[in-house]
């Protein structure tokens, strides 16, 4: 069952993004500010490609929102795509603008290309490229920004942190590992970490195996473009069970933790310690000097559709991350303590 629910349209060079939340407690504070923060910290990080050039990302919404409050009605966001201007006749709805210009039909290694041509029957590979572009994270991230908003409400707060770029572990030798792809025409992923904290005890359920609240939380991360590996807590490989499990103590007469390496997730429900989940991007698979393929066309050898792209785009991504866990705490605190209004949902967890 899902409280906080939501759809996005849009792609890569069309007109617009778009998402419909429902579920948003009447009263919460839309802070439009806040959710273009968001869309900014998006669009920074060291080593990203041409495009955060052109675009300048803002959230429009058009429903569920008025005097600065969710109504309880859907919520409309809408962020613009300013690059649609040079594309408009190549992403034209009419089939009267029909053209070939920007077509292709080698496959790109690491992308969507090859599988989604052959499950959609597509032999334009744009048909593919352009919904399953990272550009569609835009409008996630504004999604996530309201999630955030709710869990402000209540006192529940996210970061994240880069803890390696390509093989360098250290923050100092970050940028130097982005120069040294970028020469090579080449690209570089990373790791990063986000955590939530003063979550509830409970969030989740050991009942049933589709309810557990690390689950829900692999899925959302591990689905953003590039994500292949995802943990909860510490790795616990290599150590014993007495070496990793957190042990009980009281302190001033409270239940509490000497460690946290199970990531404030046990059983499937969050147990009152910081939320901790970390996940490895993959480099990123456009680069300048493209990799071996075939053309699908004609099954001859080729090399890689080459499209403008970043060097590395960890920091972007630790963003879209938070955005996506925001949305499954949201929904999981909706439905434990009600959704109906914010003053309902406060009186019943503060």
């Amino acid at each position: 069952m899902e409280k906080f629910r939501f759809l996005t349209s849009g792609e890569s060079h069309g007109k617009c993004l778009t998402a419909i939340i429902e579920g948003v407690p009447a009263g919460v504070g839309i802070d439009i500010d806040f959710i273009n923060s968001e869309l900014h910290r998006r669009q920074q990080g060291y080593g990203r490609g041409d495009r955060m050039k052109i675009e300048s990302d803002t959230v429009e919404i058009t429903s569920g929102v008025r005097f600065g409050k969710a109504l309880g009605s859907p919520i409309t966001l809408v962020v613009k795509n300013r690059d649609f201007e040079n594309w408009q006749k190549i992403m034209s709805v009419s089939p009267n603008n029909r053209t070939d210009d920007k077509a292709f039909s080698v496959y790109r290694p690491g992308h969507a290309d090859y599988a989604g041509s052959v499950k959609y029957n597509q032999q334009d590979l744009r048909n593919i490229l352009e919904r399953s572009s990272a550009r569609k994270t835009a409008i996630e991230v504004a999604v996530g920004a309201v999630a955030k908003l709710i869990l402000k409400e209540i006192g529940i707060s996210g970061s994240s942190e880069i803890t390696q770029i390509g093989s360098a572990c250290c923050p100092d030798k970050f940028h130097k590992e982005i120069d040294l792809a970028k020469e090579n025409g080449d690209s570089v992923g990373g790791k990063f970490v986000v955590v939530y904290k003063n979550l509830p005890v409970g969030l989740g359920s050991h009942v049933h195996w589709d309810r557990g609240i690390d689950g829900r939380l692999a899925q959302v991360v591990m689905s953003i473009p590039a994500i292949k590996a995802v943990e909860i807590g510490d790795n616990p490989l290599g150590l014993c069970g007495s070496e990793y499990h957190d042990e009980f103590k009281i302190k001033d007469g409270e239940i509490c933790r000497t460690s946290n390496h199970a990531g404030g997730v046990e059983g499937g429900m969050t147990n009152g310690q910081d939320l901790v989940v970390s996940a490895v991007m993959k480099p990123i698979p456009t680069m300048m000097k493209p990799l071996e393929s075939v053309d699908s066309k004609t099954n001859e050898k080729a090399k890689a559709h080459y499209e403008r792209s970043d060097v590395c785009a960890v920091e972007s991504c630790a963003v879209v991350a938070e955005a996506r866990i925001a949305w499954v705490i949201v929904n999981e605190i909706l439905l434990k303590y009600g959704s109906d209004s914010i003053e309902e949902l406060k009186s019943r967890l503060i």
